[in-house]
Formats: structure tokens, C-alpha cells, sequence
């Protein structure tokens, strides 16, 4: 059965991800809220795929707060990347920036938003980085980072990228942990029915020092390690 799942999500998400992606690409030249609304489209089809298709359950610990925050979320699978825009009303994801230099998926990200990560580039890229985060929260939008920089094997604890720190500094905001328990199901060829759960941790203020905020954030992230 499980097998059988996986035959009919592969195709039906990859072959209807490129028609939505194809009807997006107008519209995100003409209609900026357009644009936004249909790839929250695309996030949910993937995550009715997810439940219908897989037998893939999302819970929700907890969510998103008012006002602006910096929500720092636990990275095992692509799950949590793809489903952003149906978690929040208009994210604003740092992603890496070799990704924006990709034919076409540069184009869509620029166009949506996200935050480019220019790592090892000096302190003008990380003074460009931030002024761009800056407007995106000031747009009302939720600034969204996987702060251990790339997917960790479930119950593995990573450390924080150096940057995280710098970037908690300059932002002045407060952190909003996000664990969850991705990996056993999805981060896989054959993925696995079940439930997964996205836990939304204690907020943490902002101006903490460094060592206690990473304390409390790598404790948030790996709470559902077990």
C-alpha cells in the first residue's frame, strides 16, 4: 500500500507542480497579490497531496504570533521549505544564494521575496542581507531561517550557523523556535504514512546574549528529537 501511495504521489505532484509553476509565470510579472495567493495555491496542493495521496498528517503545535518575529525552524526534509506559504500568510525565506543564480527557480524567488544568503561574503553582503529582511518585516511579512543551514538527520542536534547570531543582533527581533519531526517519513524515496508535527516553541526576545539565545533555540529546535 505504502508503495502504491508513493507510485501515484510522484506523478501527480511533479507533473502538476510545472503546470502551476507555468500559470504562475505571467502572473507574477502582472499581479504582485496575485501572485502570492497562487503559490499558496501550489503549497497547499502539495500538502492535499501529502494527506491524500501519502497518508502524511500535519499537526500543529502552537503557530504563529502576532506581530513581526524572526521564526527559525528545525530543517529534515524539503517539507518544511515547501510548506511555508500554506504555514504562514506571506513568508519571507533566506535561501541560499546560489539558489537565486538557478534558470527560472531564481526568477520565481526574487519575485516572491525571499532573503538571499550571500555566506562568506563580507559585511556588505550581510548589510544588504538584513536591509532586505528589514523591508520584507516591515511589509508585515514573516522572516522565516533554518538556522542549522542545511537538512539534519532526525534526533541529530547541529550546531547553528555562525551567522545566526549576527543576524538575531541586527534584526532586533524576537525568535519563534519551530521544531519538527519531518525526516522518518518524508526525507526519503519511499515516504511513509504518518504524522508529522511542526511544534512552535516560547518566543525568545530579542538583545539576549549570544550563548543563552543559541542555548534556547537548539533546545526549541530539537524537542521532538525523540
Amino acid at each position: 500500500m505504502t508503495l502504491l501511495r508513493n507510485l501515484l504521489y510522484y506523478p501527480v505532484f511533479y507533473i502538476g507542480s510545472p503546470i502551476l509553476v507555468l500559470i504562475a509565470m505571467p502572473i507574477m510579472f502582472i499581479n504582485a497579490e496575485a501572485y502570492r495567493k497562487w503559490v499558496r495555491i501550489w503549497a497547499r496542493f502539495h500538502h492535499w497531496c501529502l494527506k491524500n495521496l501519502l497518508g502524511i498528517h500535519i499537526e500543529m503545535e502552537g503557530g504563529p504570533i502576532e506581530g513581526p518575529a524572526l521564526y527559525v525552524f528545525k530543517h529534515e526534509s524539503m517539507l518544511e521549505a515547501l510548506d511555508l506559504p500554506r504555514i504562514f500568510e506571506y513568508p519571507a525565506p533566506f535561501a541560499k544564494q546560489e539558489m537565486f543564480d538557478l534558470p527560472g527557480w531564481g526568477l520565481v524567488a526574487e519575485r516572491y521575496g525571499c532573503v538571499p544568503v550571500a555566506r562568506n561574503q563580507g559585511a556588505k553582503a550581510l548589510r544588504k542581507m538584513v536591509a532586505a529582511a528589514r523591508e520584507r518585516s516591515s511589509q508585515g511579512r514573516e522572516l522565516v531561517l533554518f538556522p542549522e543551514g542545511t537538512r539534519i538527520p532526525h534526533g541529530t542536534v547541529a550546531p547553528l550557523r555562525p551567522g545566526f547570531a549576527g543576524l538575531y543582533k541586527l534584526l532586533h527581533l524576537p525568535i519563534v523556535p519551530v521544531a519538527v519531526n519531518s525526516g522518518p517519513l518524508y526525507h526519503r524515496w519511499i515516504k511513509q504514512p504518518g504524522t508529522i508535527t511542526y511544534k512552535f516553541g516560547e518566543t525568545i526576545p530579542p538583545g539576549l546574549p549570544r550563548a543563552e539565545v543559541e542555548k534556547k533555540v537548539e533546545q526549541a529546535l530539537n524537542a521532538l528529537n525523540s
